[in-house]
């Protein structure tokens, strides 16, 4: 399902909703108990993610930083978690096997920069409050919504890769060279 990334956000903006509509209505400040219980959930969700996935999907995870793949390097099926920092992946030495390859990329706010091959079909799916960048060449914004780009051959290509995006606030930059 690729809504996924909608649906959590459209989850998170209702109950904040709720929350502000509730702490106006009844006077009650939320505030102090806001930032403990959304690290409490970050925490949790860091500890129980891995085992929610798949075994053949592989995870990484950072609270803050960056994540690199460039050189020679093989795409595979992935999950890369960032709090605050970009991800990078620059495919075009990399091991790309035929058919279809997932990476999902989560986090509250940062980047994606992508490199990739004339030959790879690319499809990039982000959901954030705020997206915005360069990808194939033009110019994209969001707000409040899913952005889908997809490269010309995606369907047709021997080797395609579909990211998800799913944040906060993210940039873009998706080329081929």
């Amino acid at each position: 399902m690729r809504d996924k990334g909608a649906l959590f956000m459209g989850i998170v903006l209702v109950i904040l909703g709720v929350l502000f509509l509730i702490s106006n209505l009844l006077e009650v400040n939320f505030w102090p108990f806001c930032w403990p219980t959304a690290l409490i959930a970050v925490g949790a969700w860091m500890i129980l993610r891995p085992r929610m996935i798949s075994p053949d999907t592989a995870l990484e995870q950072k609270l803050l930083g960056e994540i690199n793949r460039d050189g020679v390097w093989e795409v595979k099926d992935e999950e890369l978690w960032v709090g605050i920092g970009d991800v990078e992946l620059d495919m075009t030495r990399a091991s790309i096997p035929l058919g279809e390859t997932r990476l999902r990329v989560f986090g509250f706010v940062g980047g994606l920069e992508v490199l990739a091959p004339e030959q790879v079909g690319i499809s990039i799916a982000s959901t954030a409050f705020v997206t915005d960048g360069k990808v194939f060449g033009e110019q994209q914004e969001r707000f409040a919504g899913t952005l889908e780009v997809a490269s010309d051959d995606y369907e047709t290509a021997e080797r395609r890769v579909y990211i998800e995006v799913t944040r906060f606030a993210t940039s873009l930059k998706v080329r081929r060279v």
